[in-house]
Protein backbone atom coordinates (compact mmCIF):
# COMPACT_ATOMS: atom_id res chain seq x y z
CA UNK A 1 0.00 0.00 0.00
CA UNK A 2 1.57 3.25 -1.00
CA UNK A 3 1.94 5.59 1.89
CA UNK A 4 -0.12 9.19 2.20
CA UNK A 5 2.06 11.93 2.80
CA UNK A 6 0.83 15.28 3.53
CA UNK A 7 2.45 18.33 4.67
CA UNK A 8 0.62 20.80 6.55
CA UNK A 9 2.82 24.42 6.43
CA UNK A 10 1.11 28.15 6.11
CA UNK A 11 1.05 31.17 8.19
CA UNK A 12 1.80 31.04 11.58
CA UNK A 13 -1.69 31.79 13.78
CA UNK A 14 -4.08 30.11 10.48
CA UNK A 15 -4.39 27.18 12.43
CA UNK A 16 -1.72 24.60 11.08
CA UNK A 17 -2.18 22.85 15.13
CA UNK A 18 -5.69 22.25 14.91
CA UNK A 19 -5.56 21.24 11.30
CA UNK A 20 -2.84 18.46 12.52
CA UNK A 21 -5.00 17.53 15.11
CA UNK A 22 -8.29 16.68 12.77
CA UNK A 23 -5.80 14.82 10.68
CA UNK A 24 -4.96 12.69 13.57
CA UNK A 25 -8.47 12.02 14.24
CA UNK A 26 -8.25 9.95 11.01
CA UNK A 27 -5.88 8.25 11.78
CA UNK A 28 -2.63 10.03 10.27
CA UNK A 29 0.47 9.75 12.10
CA UNK A 30 1.48 13.36 12.33
CA UNK A 31 4.34 15.23 13.70
CA UNK A 32 4.82 18.85 14.42
CA UNK A 33 8.04 21.47 13.30
CA UNK A 34 9.92 18.59 11.64
CA UNK A 35 13.21 19.84 10.22
CA UNK A 36 12.49 19.73 6.19
CA UNK A 37 16.25 18.21 6.10
CA UNK A 38 14.89 15.34 7.54
CA UNK A 39 12.25 15.08 4.97
CA UNK A 40 13.23 12.08 3.14
CA UNK A 41 14.89 9.62 6.27
CA UNK A 42 11.13 10.26 7.83
CA UNK A 43 9.56 9.11 4.72
CA UNK A 44 11.71 6.46 4.53
CA UNK A 45 11.26 5.17 7.73
CA UNK A 46 7.83 4.97 7.59
CA UNK A 47 7.82 2.84 4.93
CA UNK A 48 10.03 0.49 5.50
CA UNK A 49 7.51 -0.32 9.07
CA UNK A 50 4.52 -0.72 6.77
CA UNK A 51 2.41 -0.22 9.65
CA UNK A 52 1.71 3.64 9.06
CA UNK A 53 0.44 4.02 5.36
CA UNK A 54 -0.97 8.04 6.39
CA UNK A 55 1.73 10.72 7.78
CA UNK A 56 1.02 14.35 8.32
CA UNK A 57 4.03 16.34 8.85
CA UNK A 58 3.56 20.01 10.31
CA UNK A 59 6.67 22.57 8.76
CA UNK A 60 6.43 26.17 9.23
CA UNK A 61 8.79 29.31 9.68
CA UNK A 62 9.47 28.17 13.74
CA UNK A 63 12.55 26.01 12.13
CA UNK A 64 14.24 29.25 11.38
CA UNK A 65 16.81 28.76 8.59
CA UNK A 66 15.98 25.23 8.85
CA UNK A 67 12.86 26.43 6.96
CA UNK A 68 15.24 26.78 3.94
CA UNK A 69 15.90 23.27 3.29
CA UNK A 70 12.22 22.49 2.43
CA UNK A 71 12.45 22.80 -1.22
CA UNK A 72 15.85 20.53 -1.00
CA UNK A 73 13.58 18.21 0.97
CA UNK A 74 10.57 18.08 -1.23
CA UNK A 75 12.90 17.32 -4.44
CA UNK A 76 14.45 14.70 -2.61
CA UNK A 77 11.09 13.34 -1.89
CA UNK A 78 10.54 13.49 -6.10
CA UNK A 79 13.77 11.92 -6.88
CA UNK A 80 13.09 8.75 -4.59
CA UNK A 81 9.77 7.89 -5.78
CA UNK A 82 7.46 9.77 -2.69
CA UNK A 83 4.09 11.54 -3.47
CA UNK A 84 3.18 14.12 -1.21
CA UNK A 85 0.68 16.80 -1.10
CA UNK A 86 1.03 20.10 0.71
CA UNK A 87 -1.76 22.09 2.45
CA UNK A 88 -1.33 25.80 2.75
CA UNK A 89 -3.30 27.64 5.47
CA UNK A 90 -3.85 31.14 5.16
CA UNK A 91 -5.23 33.84 6.70
CA UNK A 92 -5.93 38.12 6.36
CA UNK A 93 -3.33 40.20 8.00
CA UNK A 94 -6.09 41.68 10.64
CA UNK A 95 -7.83 37.66 11.47
CA UNK A 96 -3.78 37.16 12.34
CA UNK A 97 -3.38 39.76 14.15
CA UNK A 98 -6.53 39.98 16.14
CA UNK A 99 -5.63 35.75 17.15
CA UNK A 100 -2.04 36.56 18.68
CA UNK A 101 -3.69 39.53 20.20
CA UNK A 102 -6.08 37.26 21.43
CA UNK A 103 -3.69 34.55 22.87
CA UNK A 104 -1.01 37.16 23.59
CA UNK A 105 1.35 35.37 21.88
CA UNK A 106 4.19 37.42 19.62
CA UNK A 107 5.09 36.49 16.08
CA UNK A 108 7.99 34.60 15.43
CA UNK A 109 9.38 36.88 12.87
CA UNK A 110 8.49 39.77 15.23
CA UNK A 111 11.54 40.29 17.21
CA UNK A 112 10.31 42.56 19.30
CA UNK A 113 8.41 44.68 17.02
CA UNK A 114 4.73 44.84 15.34
CA UNK A 115 3.13 41.90 14.81
CA UNK A 116 2.02 42.91 11.03
CA UNK A 117 5.30 43.58 10.24
CA UNK A 118 6.55 39.82 11.22
CA UNK A 119 3.52 38.81 9.46
CA UNK A 120 4.88 40.79 6.24
CA UNK A 121 8.17 38.87 6.61
CA UNK A 122 6.41 35.49 6.79
CA UNK A 123 4.55 36.11 3.76
CA UNK A 124 7.35 36.99 1.63
CA UNK A 125 9.55 33.93 2.99
CA UNK A 126 6.44 31.34 2.32
CA UNK A 127 5.31 32.81 -1.21
CA UNK A 128 7.23 29.91 -3.00
CA UNK A 129 5.67 27.04 -1.04
CA UNK A 130 2.30 28.75 -1.74
CA UNK A 131 2.46 28.51 -5.12
CA UNK A 132 3.31 24.69 -4.96
CA UNK A 133 0.61 24.33 -2.52
CA UNK A 134 -2.08 21.33 -3.60
CA UNK A 135 -4.35 22.95 -1.11
CA UNK A 136 -4.99 26.14 0.28
CA UNK A 137 -7.29 26.94 2.33
CA UNK A 138 -8.12 30.61 3.91
CA UNK A 139 -9.32 30.61 7.71
CA UNK A 140 -9.95 34.07 8.10
CA UNK A 141 -14.04 33.55 8.21
CA UNK A 142 -13.96 30.39 8.89
CA UNK A 143 -15.74 28.08 11.41
CA UNK A 144 -13.35 25.30 13.06
CA UNK A 145 -16.29 23.23 12.40
CA UNK A 146 -16.09 24.33 9.03
CA UNK A 147 -12.53 23.39 8.85
CA UNK A 148 -13.34 19.99 9.84
CA UNK A 149 -15.62 19.70 7.23
CA UNK A 150 -13.16 20.62 4.63
CA UNK A 151 -10.42 18.33 5.84
CA UNK A 152 -12.56 15.18 5.71
CA UNK A 153 -13.60 16.21 2.54
CA UNK A 154 -10.33 16.52 1.23
CA UNK A 155 -8.65 13.69 2.73
CA UNK A 156 -11.69 11.26 3.46
CA UNK A 157 -14.05 11.62 0.51
CA UNK A 158 -11.48 12.59 -1.52
CA UNK A 159 -14.04 15.26 -2.88
CA UNK A 160 -12.65 17.68 -5.52
CA UNK A 161 -11.41 20.56 -3.68
CA UNK A 162 -11.91 24.66 -4.68
CA UNK A 163 -9.02 26.96 -2.95
CA UNK A 164 -11.20 29.81 -3.21
CA UNK A 165 -13.46 30.29 -0.24
CA UNK A 166 -16.49 32.48 -0.90
CA UNK A 167 -18.14 34.62 1.51
CA UNK A 168 -21.60 36.55 0.89
CA UNK A 169 -22.03 38.97 2.67
CA UNK A 170 -25.24 41.42 3.42
CA UNK A 171 -24.85 44.52 4.99
CA UNK A 172 -26.17 48.41 5.22
CA UNK A 173 -24.60 51.19 3.42
CA UNK A 174 -26.01 53.38 6.39
CA UNK A 175 -23.61 51.14 9.01
CA UNK A 176 -20.52 51.11 6.29
CA UNK A 177 -19.17 48.47 3.46
CA UNK A 178 -17.28 45.62 5.46
CA UNK A 179 -13.81 46.57 4.90
CA UNK A 180 -12.30 43.44 3.67
CA UNK A 181 -14.92 43.49 0.59
CA UNK A 182 -13.68 42.37 -2.73
CA UNK A 183 -17.28 42.84 -5.18
CA UNK A 184 -19.75 45.29 -3.60
CA UNK A 185 -23.47 45.06 -4.94
CA UNK A 186 -26.10 47.82 -4.50
CA UNK A 187 -29.59 46.23 -4.16
CA UNK A 188 -31.40 49.87 -3.09
CA UNK A 189 -32.91 49.80 -6.67
CA UNK A 190 -35.18 47.48 -5.62
CA UNK A 191 -39.01 47.82 -3.77
CA UNK A 192 -38.05 48.54 0.13
CA UNK A 193 -40.14 46.27 2.52
CA UNK A 194 -39.37 48.45 5.09
CA UNK A 195 -42.58 50.71 4.17
CA UNK A 196 -44.62 47.79 4.03
CA UNK A 197 -46.18 47.78 7.80
CA UNK A 198 -46.49 43.67 8.08
CA UNK A 199 -42.93 43.37 6.69
CA UNK A 200 -41.18 46.23 8.06
CA UNK A 201 -40.16 44.54 11.75
CA UNK A 202 -39.06 41.04 9.87
CA UNK A 203 -35.84 40.13 8.15
CA UNK A 204 -34.56 39.29 4.66
CA UNK A 205 -34.58 35.74 6.40
CA UNK A 206 -38.34 35.68 7.24
CA UNK A 207 -40.65 34.17 4.01
CA UNK A 208 -42.78 36.99 3.51
CA UNK A 209 -39.89 39.52 2.87
CA UNK A 210 -37.92 37.44 0.77
CA UNK A 211 -41.29 36.34 -1.32
CA UNK A 212 -41.85 40.22 -1.32
CA UNK A 213 -38.46 40.63 -2.68
CA UNK A 214 -38.03 37.87 -5.29
CA UNK A 215 -41.35 38.67 -6.65
CA UNK A 216 -40.03 41.84 -8.32
CA UNK A 217 -38.80 40.54 -12.33
CA UNK A 218 -36.18 42.70 -11.33
CA UNK A 219 -34.63 41.05 -8.60
CA UNK A 220 -34.32 37.84 -10.66
CA UNK A 221 -33.19 39.16 -13.24
CA UNK A 222 -30.34 41.18 -10.94
CA UNK A 223 -29.69 37.42 -9.20
CA UNK A 224 -29.04 35.48 -12.58
CA UNK A 225 -27.01 38.36 -13.87
CA UNK A 226 -24.79 38.27 -11.25
CA UNK A 227 -24.07 34.31 -10.84
CA UNK A 228 -23.48 34.45 -14.37
CA UNK A 229 -20.52 37.05 -13.76
CA UNK A 230 -19.47 34.80 -11.06
CA UNK A 231 -19.14 31.99 -12.57
CA UNK A 232 -16.66 33.68 -15.46
CA UNK A 233 -14.78 35.80 -12.69
CA UNK A 234 -14.51 32.69 -9.96
CA UNK A 235 -11.86 30.32 -12.44
CA UNK A 236 -10.04 33.74 -13.31
CA UNK A 237 -9.45 34.45 -9.24
CA UNK A 238 -8.28 30.98 -8.66
CA UNK A 239 -5.94 30.55 -11.50
CA UNK A 240 -4.15 34.15 -10.05
CA UNK A 241 -3.71 32.06 -6.69
CA UNK A 242 -6.71 34.29 -5.13
CA UNK A 243 -7.98 32.06 -2.16
CA UNK A 244 -10.58 34.34 -0.39
CA UNK A 245 -13.65 36.00 -2.07
CA UNK A 246 -15.70 38.65 -0.04
CA UNK A 247 -18.80 39.27 -1.81
CA UNK A 248 -21.11 41.73 -0.68
CA UNK A 249 -24.60 42.88 -1.01
CA UNK A 250 -25.68 45.91 0.70
CA UNK A 251 -29.11 48.12 1.34
CA UNK A 252 -29.73 50.78 3.28
CA UNK A 253 -30.39 49.01 6.54
CA UNK A 254 -28.98 45.57 5.58
CA UNK A 255 -32.40 43.93 7.06
CA UNK A 256 -34.63 42.91 3.89
CA UNK A 257 -33.17 43.39 0.68
CA UNK A 258 -29.12 42.48 0.95
CA UNK A 259 -30.29 39.63 3.51
CA UNK A 260 -32.82 38.25 0.92
CA UNK A 261 -30.37 38.58 -2.42
CA UNK A 262 -27.60 37.59 -0.22
CA UNK A 263 -29.49 34.34 0.55
CA UNK A 264 -29.92 33.48 -2.57
CA UNK A 265 -26.77 34.38 -4.12
CA UNK A 266 -25.29 32.19 -1.23
CA UNK A 267 -27.80 29.27 -2.07
CA UNK A 268 -27.11 29.30 -5.71
CA UNK A 269 -23.29 29.57 -5.45
CA UNK A 270 -23.50 26.32 -3.13
CA UNK A 271 -25.66 24.61 -5.63
CA UNK A 272 -22.78 25.54 -8.46
CA UNK A 273 -20.59 23.42 -5.78
CA UNK A 274 -18.68 26.15 -4.73
CA UNK A 275 -17.97 26.83 -0.80
CA UNK A 276 -19.50 29.45 0.73
CA UNK A 277 -20.10 31.18 3.93
CA UNK A 278 -23.03 33.31 4.71
CA UNK A 279 -22.94 36.41 6.92
CA UNK A 280 -25.63 39.03 7.83
CA UNK A 281 -23.86 41.93 9.27
CA UNK A 282 -26.47 44.50 9.96
CA UNK A 283 -29.12 43.05 10.16
CA UNK A 284 -30.01 43.01 14.03
CA UNK A 285 -28.85 46.71 14.25
CA UNK A 286 -31.93 48.75 13.86
CA UNK A 287 -33.98 47.17 16.51
CA UNK A 288 -30.77 47.83 18.96
CA UNK A 289 -30.73 51.24 17.85
CA UNK A 290 -34.14 51.87 18.94
CA UNK A 291 -33.40 50.16 22.40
Amino acid sequence: MQMKFVIVTGMSGAGKTTVLKFLEDINYFCADNLPPALLLKFAELFEQGREIDKVALGIDIRGGKLFEDLFHGLDCLNENGYDYEILFLDASDESLIKRFKETRRSHPLSRGGSIADGIQKERKILEKVKKRANYIIDTSNILTRELKEKINDIFVLNENFESLMITVDSFGFKYGIPIDSDLVFDVRFLPNPYYIPELKEQTGNDRPVSDYVMSFEESQIFLDKLLDLLEFLIPQYIKEGKNSLVISIGCTGGKHRSVTLANALSKGLTEKGHSVRLRHNDIEKDAKQKK
